[in-house]
């Protein structure tokens, strides 16, 4: 067990390198990374790859080769430190994704100028989640500053495209054994969940296309048509007046936050019909309709059961209507994950928030999906967890930001963290 004295002097090199902290992350938020396209990889993994090298890591670039994202133009490009103890176990890896969304509109202050405040960082990104990945970073180097041995092994990786699925990020090195259980014990992604506050997990999600059909006519004359538009008409009617009301009377042991998202949702996230465009029509009955749904389901609902409730949901109206034809289309699936909550990770930033706040952490999981499903369900890692400075309603909003004093008090969690579990 670490003694107090290296806990101490763990916490006052965090506090020595506050200034670099703040403007290694600025530095990070001035990196325009965003995806989609997937602009700057290279460039941010350069960033990041240098401070790791020059913070004593060995340190891997590693391309997603193989991956439909990965081209020349916006190649993926992914950087892995890593720093070895007495032994290979146990291994701690420390994830942050450096892409981030698009910047949109509504900003007071340039989104990429990382610009500090009043005591808050601002710009795209800086709290979901560069502000987390310096602070992981940061965490690690205070550890060795602070002249405290590993016993086991220190790993911190930026990845890409966790915004739009992490396949060519997490999924790709989980997939190809660089995260694994055979060699990875614990795993800390430090998305902003706020300091005092520990992730356990996050719900599931089943996107998918519901695809109406009709039958054209000229627009003068409709009734000589089928419209695929009415069609579609019905399956909302009915996703809102039988799927929803269902759907709110099902409440989740999972302490998912807010917390209104401890209920099953479904939204339609787009929606088309006919056969124009943005910018123009044509004189025809609709006789294609597509929606795309965004259904969050609960750990205790499982993907199959509520797969077949829209089945079900879409089965009933062409009872209704004989005419009534569509098709359903899966796009994507990611199933609940949720660590345990008496877990020794789960236990070790319990202490460290406890020991930099003054308080107790509260346990809570995401209303939404991040990259703990690849590391749960490719890598096989049960001992992984959400843990970070920012707070989770700020991400993808105009004017996001991270707090200093946040960011600091995180970096000092997650290396008092990384003594208890590998010092």
């Amino acid at each position: 067990m670490p003694t107090p004295q290296q806990l101490d002097r763990v916490l006052r090199e965090v506090d020595a390198a506050a200034d670099p902290l703040v403007e290694f992350t600025a530095t990070l938020v001035r990196i325009p990374t965003v995806n989609p396209p997937g602009d700057h990889y290279a460039d941010c993994a350069s960033v990041i790859g240098d401070r790791l090298t020059t913070l004593g890591f060995e340190v891997e670039q590693i391309e997603a080769t193989g991956r439909p994202e990965h081209t020349p133009a916006h190649p993926r490009v992914n950087v892995v430190g890593r720093r070895e103890g007495r032994t290979a176990r146990p291994l701690l890896h420390l994830n942050g994704h450096f892409d981030v969304v698009p910047a949109g509109e509504g900003w007071t202050v340039d989104p990429f100028a990382g610009v500090v405040r009043d005591g808050r960082l601002y710009g795209r990104g800086s709290a979901d989640m560069k502000a987390g990945l310096a602070a992981a970073i940061y965490a690690a180097d205070a550890v060795r500053r602070a002249g405290v041995d590993l016993t086991g092994t220190l790993e911190v990786s930026g990845t890409v495209d966790e915004e739009s699925g992490g396949m060519a990020g997490v999924a790709w090195l989980a997939e190809h054994g660089r995260l694994a259980a055979s060699r990875t014990d614990f795993v800390i992604i430090p998305e902003p969940f706020g300091v005092d506050r520990i992730c356990l997990g996050h719900r599931g999600v089943y996107w998918f296309d519901v695809v109406t059909h009709g039958r054209t006519a000229h627009g003068s004359m409709p009734f000589l048509g089928e419209s695929a538009i009415d069609a579609m008409s019905r399956v909302l009617d009915a996703v809102r007046d039988e799927l929803t009301p269902l759907l709110s009377t099902r409440v989740t042991a999972m302490p998912v936050v807010p917390a209104g998202a401890r209920r099953p949702s479904i939204n339609v996230n787009g929606l088309f019909g006919g056969q124009g465009d943005a910018v123009g029509q044509t004189p025809c009955v609709a006789d294609r309709c597509l929606a795309t749904f965004d259904r969050r389901f609960l750990i205790e609902e499982g993907f199959d059961a509520t797969r077949a409730e829209v089945v079900a949901l879409l089965e009933r109206a062409a009872a209704r209507d004989p005419g009534f034809q569509y098709d359903l289309v899966d796009r994507l699936v990611v199933h609940p994950v949720q660590a345990a909550a008496d877990a020794p990770l789960v236990t070790a930033i319990e202490a460290a928030v406890v020991e930099v706040t003054g308080d107790s952490a509260s346990r809570v999981a995401s209303p939404g999906t991040y990259d703990q499903k690849h590391v749960a369900r490719l890598a096989g890692v049960e001992q992984c967890v959400a843990y970070g400075p920012g707070t989770l309603e700020l991400a993808h909003q105009p004017d996001e930001y991270c707090a200093v004093d946040d960011l600091i008090a995180a970096t000092k969690v997650m290396a008092l963290a990384i003594v208890r579990l590998v010092g």
